[in-house]
């Protein structure tokens, strides 16, 4: 019998109600009537002990659904006297704000319970509750180790620095509950692999059975979830787990917009002007509008102009108009939740800050600006509108550009049809498993292999290596003297490898706490021309995704990158290049793998029914009625594809067939080859980066890369440079079994490798970001790390460089779908197909060729060159179709 299972029944109110003491019953009965769905099916297997997964949406009564039956217990026990000064629960969310919430509204259903039971002659104790979080004051610690909670609020990396306290740690031990929330956050980031072994760590502690909750907005495949939550048994088996799926609890109505009638056509500024219109009327015609952009400039922007015309019109106050993103202050965003809890508030414009759970009161419509980039994150912010389980969750999507158009329309479907992304889940991530085994050496002398065993209880851990669990060991215990230490690197522990056992160093504890994390600290990066002249700043995640002569925008100017120096990045001015890296691309969301097939088989059955001969307005009529699209978008999204059959000939790229296509453009004297994947950007990432690095071996010159989710495009100077041929052996040129090798020649000297090693270089203890309580600057940082990292080049399988490169390939890019899409094209199910050479590129080409033009500022630049590059095809086609009458007029007079 599998361990891991589907709750297939559910109890009734009454049966529910039985199982609670009366006046926790009763208060329930008063404040709520009846039970939601996920409270129906969790309480009682809660109150059986069970570990379980619930997965529901926003306004579900998730956290009743899992602390009710918890309460009920600790009341019990406060009834009977026997409720202890000690930790019973403990409670683990991704945000602060999040823990300051949870303890609000656990604090109202324990007032009032005792309330109730206080009418009913039943006097009970007070069941305590505390956050703690690196917020927490030393005196408020103090008072937890002399007075501990009851329920425990905190963080993955507070519970993480908890486990060691001296003093704390021996309150942890009696944890009988533990709550993670927001777990499809937290799984899918190396918090979650901290997390994780965490929990094993507790586990250990605790000396016995941890009963463990988990709590999930949408997300996918569940079964995975549960493993990530409940961890495996020394036999290498799943511990049991009961999963509540109420994902679809709450009816949902979602729907795309198309601002304006032809999306092509449509001069820019009116199409932006249709965006804000559209916007007003839907704000107009609601109580309170959550609006989400992909990026924090977006948001900002946004916010600036619904200000303005809001007011102008009389719709809202501009008081009555907030942003909420990460870059503003902790007590802004404080501010904000407040007020729109309070009812204050007629819009908020989040980039994604407000897709989590924080308790934000009434939203009656969700609009998103632009594509989610996946189905979950279409489900997750549509959830936050109408906060109860029977109110619809209402959403609207406002398209941009004609790839939007199509994207919104198949990620709409998917959603209403639940068809979930799967989620990425960091697997054996060995710099926080170096964190981990410092923190193990602090509770005592291991043995390794106890320490191993319980390393790979963990979901994150349970395939890792025994090699690399030991050669983690080595490094940590500075067995690599001479390089090391050299690098003021010191050893973390003491490792006896004859004796097969491992502890602390005295110095372990003044570095272990003020360094436990997995989120790296990130810089801005002060931008300097090659005199010393300083132009600006840049993200640091934007500049780890430069190469040497990639152009960008900077204060409206164009540079070229040279090279970084820690801190700083060296440019020069260019003028009249085109960008190769718009400014906003590092903030954008990738598509999602499984998103991206789904586009590209709604992109195929299109086209099949156009070159089948079905009649435009019946392939019109179709997407209006399955896709409930408004009929100007469908119009849009027939005309689109129809361009793409006529102008290459029936060649549409989609999910079986992979377009080749050489562009030659004489404007930028460039050839370009521009491969149609529409597989989502982190494996066009991948597949560009190994292209590439054939293209520039052969012709002995640079490569610059464009990549978006539908493709990626090569771009080479000389209109000479490349023919059709060229671009024929190329493609078959990249074999799965050779990827990874590739990539991690290419990454070798790049800045994202240069960064990205300092973030594991942190996490892992090596480079120490505070110590003694000093704090370091990102910028010495960085320039250690990079002298760190020329040295342990030369060491072999570096456990610390081992790991960057894991997270390049595996996390931040998608190298294992990468490798599928190639063994795909291997085995002939992904077709190749070829067009070109061409003057004028194809139409599903214009987004590639015009994101190198485009930046986040120049919105209607980059919808005139689209405007520019359409009418060149239609053109063209208009010539062609010219041609041919005047050849059938021949025939027919000769």
């Amino acid at each position: 019998m599998t361990r891991i299972s589907f709750v297939t029944r559910c109890l009734e109110d009454d049966e529910v109600y039985s199982l609670l003491r009366p006046y926790v019953a009763e208060w329930f009965r008063r404040r709520y009537g009846s039970f939601t769905l996920p409270q129906r099916c969790a309480i009682p297997l809660i109150k059986r002990g069970e570990n379980v997964l619930v997965s529901s949406p926003t306004g579900t009564g998730k956290t009743l659904a899992v602390f009710l039956g918890i309460i009920d217990e600790l009341f019990r026990l406060g009834e009977e006297g026997r409720l202890q000064d000690q930790i019973y629960a403990v409670y683990v969310s991704p945000l602060r704000a999040l823990n300051n919430d949870m303890r609000r509204n656990l604090l109202e259903p324990l007032h009032g319970i005792r309330q109730v039971a206080s009418e009913m002659g039943i006097q009970l104790p007070e069941v305590r509750v505390a956050v703690r979080t690196s917020d927490t004051s030393p005196s408020e610690k103090q008072e937890m180790v002399r007075r501990p909670p009851h329920i425990l609020i905190t963080t993955p990396e507070s519970l993480t620095i908890a486990l060691v306290a001296p003093k704390f740690r021996e309150r942890l031990a009696t944890t009988r509950w533990i709550v993670i929330d927001e777990i499809h956050e937290l799984a899918s980031s190396k918090r979650g692999s901290l997390l994780s072994l965490t929990l094993e760590r507790l586990e250990e502690l605790v000396g016995g059975r941890l009963q463990r909750i988990g709590l999930s907005a949408t997300i996918a495949p569940l079964e995975e979830v549960a493993k990530f939550l409940v961890g495996f048994d020394d036999n290498g088996e799943p511990r049991s787990c009961k999963i509540v799926d109420a994902r679809f609890a709450k009816p949902i109505d979602i729907r795309v917009l198309c601002p304006v009638r032809d999306l092509i056509n449509t001069p820019a500024e009116e199409v932006n002007e249709a965006i804000y219109r559209l916007l007003a009327r839907l704000v107009m015609e609601h109580r309170t509008t959550l609006v989400f952009t992909n990026t924090r400039s977006a948001t900002e922007r946004v916010v600036y102009k619904l200000r303005k015309l809001l007011a102008a019109e009389g719709i809202a106050d501009m008081d009555e108009i907030e942003a909420h993103h990460s870059s503003l202050s902790r007590d802004l965003r404080l501010e904000v939740e407040e007020k729109l809890k309070r009812g204050e508030l007629k819009v908020v414009v989040s980039s994604t800050s407000l897709e989590l759970g924080i308790d934000i009161g009434y939203i009656d419509l969700v609009v998103l600006l632009s594509s989610p980039k996946s189905v979950s994150r279409l489900l997750q912010r549509v959830g936050r509108a109408g906060h109860h389980i029977r109110q619809v969750s209402k959403g609207r999507i406002i398209v941009v550009d004609r790839d939007d158009l199509v994207e919104c329309t198949v990620l709409a479907k998917a959603a209403m049809e639940r068809k979930i992304d799967r989620v990425h889940i960091p697997r054996n991530p060995l710099d926080i498993l170096a964190q981990h085994l410092v923190g193990m050496a602090l509770e005592r002398r291991w043995k390794i292999e106890e320490a191993y065993k319980l390393v790979r209880r963990s979901y994150s851990f349970h395939t890792l290596d025994y090699r690399d669990f030991i050669n983690t060991l080595r490094y940590l215990a500075g067995l690599y003297p001479d390089t090391l230490e050299e690098m003021k690197v010191y050893a973390k522990i003491w490792l006896d490898e004859e004796k097969g056992e491992f502890g602390k160093k005295r110095s372990t504890r003044a570095i272990y706490a003020p360094n436990v994390g997995a989120i790296p600290d990130e810089a801005k990066i002060h931008v300097y021309t090659r005199d010393g002249r300083y132009v600006g700043d840049l993200e640091e995640a934007f500049v780890q995704i430069l190469s040497p002569g990639d152009i960008f925008v900077l204060g409206g100017r164009t540079y070229r990158f040279i090279r970084s120096e820690g801190a700083r990045v060296i440019v020069e001015p260019v003028e009249g290049v085109k960008p190769t890296v718009p400014v906003w691309f590092s903030e954008m969301l990738p598509l999602a793998f499984d998103s991206a097939l789904l586009v590209g088989e709604f992109r195929r059955k299109i086209a099949e029914a156009i070159m089948n001969g079905v009649s435009r307005e019946e392939i019109v009529d179709w997407l209006v009625r399955e896709y409930l699209l408004e009929r100007h978008a469908a119009e849009n999204i027939y005309e689109y594809i129809r361009e793409q059959v006529e102008f290459t000939g029936g060649k549409v790229p989609n999910d079986r067939m992979i377009l080749v296509e050489l562009f030659i453009d004489d404007e930028s004297e460039t050839s370009n080859v521009i491969f149609h994947s529409l597989f989502g950007r982190r494996v066009n990432d991948a597949l560009s980066r190994a292209y590439a690095y054939y293209l520039a071996e052969w012709l002995a010159k640079p490569v610059r890369i464009t990549v978006s989710d539908n493709g990626f495009m090569l771009t080479v100077d000389g209109t000479d440079a490349i023919d059709m041929d060229l671009v024929v052996k190329l493609s078959r040129a990249v074999k799965s079994r050779e990827l990874r090798d590739i990539l991690k020649r290419v990454l070798r000297n790049t800045e994202l490798l240069k960064r990205r090693f300092r973030h594991c270089a942190e996490r892992a203890l090596m480079i120490l970001r505070r110590y003694r309580g000093r704090e370091r600057s990102v910028h010495r940082m960085q320039i250690n790390a990079q002298a760190l990292l020329q040295a342990v080049e030369q060491l072999g399988d570096f456990p610390v460089l081992k790991e960057a490169y894991r997270e390049i390939l595996e996390d931040y890019m998608d190298v294992a779908n990468a490798e599928q899409v190639l063994r795909w094209v291997e085995e002939g199910r992904v077709k190749l197909d070829y067009f070109g050479p061409t003057r004028v590129p194809s139409p599903f080409a214009h987004h590639l060729v015009v994101k190198g033009y485009s930046d986040v500022v120049l919105m209607e630049d980059r919808r005139r060159l689209l405007a520019e590059l359409h009418r060149r095809v239609m053109e063209l086609l208009a010539a062609r179709r010219g041609n041919s009458r005047s050849g059938e007029e021949g025939e027919a007079v000769a």
